[in-house]
This record gives structure tokens, sequence and C-alpha cells, in this order.
């Protein structure tokens, strides 16, 4: 081969190790092969600097490719960033790139922690110690602290043995068990100059001895400097987040605040317009109900209903269980006996005076209770129902209507108190004189509101001297609202209440209601129905007699009428309604005898009238011994086991002897 031949070959050969790429080993090669060859002298030189310029160029290459490869990887990174959406997932990029681009076994990425005053991992690549992955770092430990401190890149060939770190156990520890040798770390920094701010650092190491070129740490600063803008970026984005989340609360709250004061205006507007219009308690319940979509009653300040329950469009409707004074029970205040009563009413004043107390409404039994005041003064309550979840407006509309509540009530009973001391005058007349001018009694009721020639009942009520002064004020409480009246008489009030009820009941009624407003016991007794001025003042007459009788029978605080004392009743009553007192004594018996042609009431009569002995009763009928027990023992089934006390036996005699007497 010629010798220009040989030369030019082992040159191509140069050419082909640059394209493939080859290591710089098998340069070197080539100068070796043309010795071997034969070639010499300047011709070898040539190729030995052809070699060189070929290690240059590769050299160059290498370069070129690693800074396309950074400028890729930064390029990318960069992408990540205006895509930000996930902070951790574009760290966790920046720190493998790191990895990859610098050819360490690991890189990791610190932030402080500002509660705890401390720098910890935020993400690591490579990492395969649990104990190094949970370091935490204060400011100026290790290699990291002082990156921190100082704001400035710091790289060791060989962290265990450098000086210029301020070692400690912990860190050691971590850094031996993760088996680290070489660590490059650089700040991560907003900002530049003097006005820079340090918010963590960004590492790259391995776990053998290793020197890092500027062009390595240049390359970290720029993946730092990365690192830094997404941290930044994504803590403007939620920053702005909360701002505009902070900013759609408070649009939300001036609307609701506005759209409440809209409809407070609309409420007052509304409640002040029934008064205007002379709207009664009834109304304003009626438009609390129907503004708060729920059930409102109001009540007296003894706990009983003074108003129908008012149903909202959002409340429970239906019926409730009808209250004392026929209007509709609290939902919330039933009694132990499932029907309302001293145990709804001591629950509602208790819940009233906890409203009083706090000056808010309160929560009692899953309903919203208002004391309705007039200063300090008790005057009634509000119970709202079928609104658990009253808002703070809705419930200060509530508190509002109490208001107007109070001013009705006030005006009421001013005007209730006007009307019943004329209405007094009237009774006065009525007891003292009935006989002296019908007519113009009759036409001043009828003046009045109340036709005298309609039946009513009458009721007499009385109660310790020492707290008298109270019950002609409670009377008239219990009255109000109804069409009825009261007067004070012969040291006792009578009342003539607007009620169909029975005598008795109307004064039970009465009595219960009149102890829990007064404060103690008081006894009342009932007569009637009675019409005209003349009959009203016999059946007061009456009830005055059928309370002496309850007052000596220790029945103090109890009601009752003169039909209800048996015997007592005949001697008290006016009518003196002797049939009546005979058939509800002996009634199960007469109707015996009449279905079935037996003679239980002769044999009872024959009983008695022989002192209770069998043997002269027996004699008297004319019948075996057994006969009379067994009529006996049918008295006793139809009359009960104690038919023969001495105080049903007493009024069976009674009965027995006024049935001869009338049978003539």
């Amino acid at each position: 081969m010629p010798k220009n031949t040989s030369v030019a070959a082992h040159l191509r050969r140069l050419l082909d190790l640059l394209a493939s790429g080859a290591p710089a080993e098998d340069f070197g090669t080539v100068a070796t092969e043309a010795r071997r060859g034969g070639v010499d002298g300047d011709d070898l030189a040539e190729i030995e600097q052809a070699t060189q310029a070929a290690l240059r160029v590769r050299g160059a290459l290498r370069q070129h490719q690693r800074r396309e490869a950074e400028l890729t990887a930064l390029f990318d990174t960069a992408g990540d960033l205006a895509a930000l959406r996930d902070l951790d997932a574009v760290l966790r990029s920046i720190v493998r790139r790191a990895r990859m681009l610098l050819g360490t076994d690991t890189a990791y990425l610190t932030l402080p922690d500002e509660e705890a005053g401390d720098t910890f991992m935020r993400v690591t690549d490579g990492s395969v110690s649990e104990l190094f992955q949970n370091l935490r770092l204060q400011l100026g430990e290790g290699l990291g602290g002082l990156v921190a401190q100082t704001a400035r890149p710091y790289a060791t060939p060989d962290y265990r043995t450098d000086e210029r770190f301020h070692h400690t156990h912990s860190i050691d520890a971590g850094v031996l068990d993760e088996g680290l040798v070489a660590i490059l770390g650089v700040p991560l920094l907003l900002g530049s100059g003097s006005g820079g701010k340090v918010i963590g650092a960004l590492f790259a190491a391995d776990r053998t001895p290793r020197t890092f070129s500027p062009d390595e740490v240049a390359l970290l600063c720029s993946l730092a400097n990365h690192a830094a803008i997404a941290i930044d970026t994504a803590k403007a984005m939620t920053d702005a987040r909360v701002a505009l989340a902070e900013l759609a609360e408070a649009n939300a709250v001036i609307r609701e605040r506005s759209a409440a004061m809209q409809r407070a205006e609309e409420s007052h507007d509304r409640l002040s317009d029934l008064v205007l219009r002379g709207g009664d308690v009834a109304d304003v319940a009626a438009a609390v109900a129907d503004l708060l979509e729920g059930d409102v009653t109001v009540f007296d300040a003894g706990g009983w209903p003074l108003t129908p329950t008012a149903h909202g469009a959002g409340g429970a409707g239906g019926s409730a269980p009808a209250g004392p004074s026929g209007t509709d029970a609290p939902k919330g205040f039933v009694g132990t006996d499932g029907t309302g009563g001293t145990d709804d009413a001591a629950a509602l004043v208790r819940a009233a005076e906890e409203s009083r107390a706090t000056a808010h409404a309160v929560v009692h039994d899953g309903r919203w209770v208002c004391a309705v005041l007039a200063g300090q003064e008790m005057l009634g309550s509000l119970v709202l129902s079928g609104r658990p979840d009253l808002d703070g407006p809705d419930r200060r509309l509530f508190e509002r209507s109490s208001v107007v509540t109070s001013l009705l009530l006030l005006l009421r009973r001013s005007v209730a108190e006007a009307e019943n001391r004329v209405r007094g005058d009237l009774i006065t007349d009525l007891l003292t004189a009935p006989d002296r001018d019908p007519a113009g009694l009759v036409a001043r009721g009828r003046n009045l509101g109340i036709d005298l020639n309609r039946p009513h009942l009458v009721l007499v009520a009385s109660t310790d001297a020492d707290v008298r002064d109270r019950l002609a004020g409670a009377a008239v409480q219990y009255l109000f609202g109804g069409d009825g009246v009261s007067a004070e008489h012969a040291g006792t009030v009578m009342l003539v209440p607007d009620s169909g009820a029975t005598p008795g009941d109307a004064a039970g009624a009465a009595a219960e209601q009149l102890t829990h407003l007064v404060g103690a016991p008081v006894t009342v007794a009932g007569a009637g129905p009675a019409a005209g001025p003349r009959a009203l003042a016999d059946a007061h007459a009456e009830a005055a007699r059928c309370l002496q009788a309850l007052t000596v029978l220790g029945r103090r605080g109890a009601g009752g009428s003169a039909g209800e004392l048996g015997f007592l009743g005949v001697l008290l009553g006016e009518d003196h309604d002797v049939e009546g007192f005979v058939r509800a004594t002996l009634g199960p018996l007469l109707e015996y005898d009449d279905r079935r042609g037996t003679q239980l009431v002769r044999t009872l009569g024959a009983y008695f009238g022989c002192g209770g002995s069998l043997t002269r009763a027996k004699e008297e009928l004319h019948v075996h011994i057994n006969t009379v027990v067994q009529r006996l023992d049918r008295v006793q089934a139809l009359l009960g086991p104690d038919w023969n006390s001495p105080e049903n036996a007493l009024e069976l005699q009674l009965a027995l002897r006024l049935r001869l007497l009338s049978r003539g």
C-alpha cells in the first residue's frame, strides 16, 4: 500500500470514530495501529495531530449534546410551569431531571417549614433511606443549612470529611444511611441580588467521591430557579384561589344581608300595616307564620294559648290537640298524659323565662320560644315550630315580632280592663238588685256586648286572704281574649266565661289556671247555665253555696258544681233536682229491675230498713236468706264494691227515701 494511502486510511478511521461517538480511548488506538503499520516520521506526527484534533471535536460535540439535553430539559421544565396544575408533580419532574442531567445517584429538594422553624425534605428521587427522606435541618446545619443561610451554591466531593459544614448527629446519620458522599446544593431564590429570598434548596448527590464542574453547578442553579418559579407561582395561584373564595363568600354574605334587610323591611311594613289597620294578636301570629314558613302560637304569661296555631307555608300544618281554652295546643309542650295541661304550661313558662333572661329567642324541645315583654313584665310568649334551623335574620324577625305582639297585648289588656270595670258595675247591680230594673240590666249588658238573656255559666272563685288582691287581675287574664266578664263581690270573684262546658268542667279548668296565675290555691264553684238577671243572680247564689261546701269539705284549690256533690248538691242547688239525684244514685238498679223484672231496689230498701240484718230482711221480703244474699251480690256488681261504705250507704238511703216520698 502506498504511504499516502495508508495515512488517509487512518484519518478516515478517526472520522468514523467521531461519527459513531466512540469512547476517547478508541481514538488513541489509531496512532498505535499506524505505528505498527510502519508509518513514521512526518506522517505519524500528522496522524497523532489529527487524533488530538478529533478528540477536541469529540469533546465539543459531547458538550453541545449536553447543552442540548440541558436546554431541552429546561424547555420541558418551562412547559411544565406554563401548564402548572400540580406543584408536587412539577417539583418531582425538576428533581428527576436534575438527577438525570447530572448523572447522580440521587437528587432531592428541601423547603422551609415556617411553623416548625426548620427545613424538611419535600421531594426525593433515587433515595432508598427512610431516615434520610425524613431528615429535618435547622438553619446553618449541614450543607443544606449553609446553602439556605448564605443563598449560595455549595459542593463537596466528600461530605463526611468536609469540615466547612456544621455536622450534626441526625444529619450525618441520614447521609450515612443513604450512603451519600459527593453533594451539590444550590438555593431556590426568588428575586435577585441582596433582595433575593431563599425559599428552599435543590441537591444532586453521588454515593462515590466526585467533583462537580462549574457547568453542572450552573445547570442545577437553572433548574433551581425554575423550581422557585413553580413554587412562587403555585403560592400565587393558591393565594388567588383563596382570595377569590373569600371574595365569593363576602359577596354571598352581602347578598344574604341585603336580602335579609329587604325582607326585614318588608316584614316591618307588613306588621306595622297590621297594627295600623287594627289587626289582632291572631293576625300577627298568622303574618309571622307566613313570613317564617312555620307554625306560630301566642301564649299568655301562664303558658295557656291566646290564639289558635297559625300555619305557615312550611309549617307542620294539620290540627294540634285542643288546648285549655279550645285553641290549638303547642306541639312542643305536651303533657305527660298526652293531652297537654299543667305540664305544658310549666314547660312553656320556663322556656319564656329563659328567653327573658337572655333577651333572645331560645330553643326548647325543637321549638323556638320568645318572651313577650312590657318592660320586665311577662305578658306571654311566641312559640314557633317547624323551623329548627332558624338563622340570624329570621331569628331577629321572630324576636322583633314579639315587640309588636306586646304592643297589641298591652292595648287589648287596657281595653279589657276598661270594659271589665264597666261590666263589673253591671255584675254588681245584677247581684245586688236583679229585680229592680231587669230590662235596664239587659239593655246595659247588650251595650257592653253581653246578652244577659242568653244562657251563661256562673263561676265563683276564692283564695287565701294574703293573695286575694291577685285574684281579680288573674280573673281578667284568664278571660283575656274571650267575651267573658268578671267582677269582685263579697270577698270573692264572679266570672261569667264565654264557654259551652258544664259547670263542673268549667269550674275545674278555671281552678287549675287561676291557681297557676295567682300562685296559690284558688277554689272555684260553678252553676248554670242561666239566662236573665234573676236566674243569673240565683245561679251566683248557688255557686257561692257550693263554694262554701267545697271549702268545708277540704277541697281547697279544686273546682266543682252542686251536681257533683251528691246529696249535698240537692241541698245546695237552687232547683233541688231530687229526681236527678235519685236517678244518678239508683239508676243502675232501677234499669236492671225494669229489664229483668227483679226487685233489687226493694231488697236494698229492706236491707237498710232492717239495719243491715239479712235475717230480718228475708222475713221482710218473704224470701230465703240466700235470695237476699244473691240480690245484694247483684247490687254490688252494679254499684261497685264500696256500695256499702258509710258515705255511699248514706246517699243510697237518702235516694231510697226521696224516691218513696216522690212516689207518694
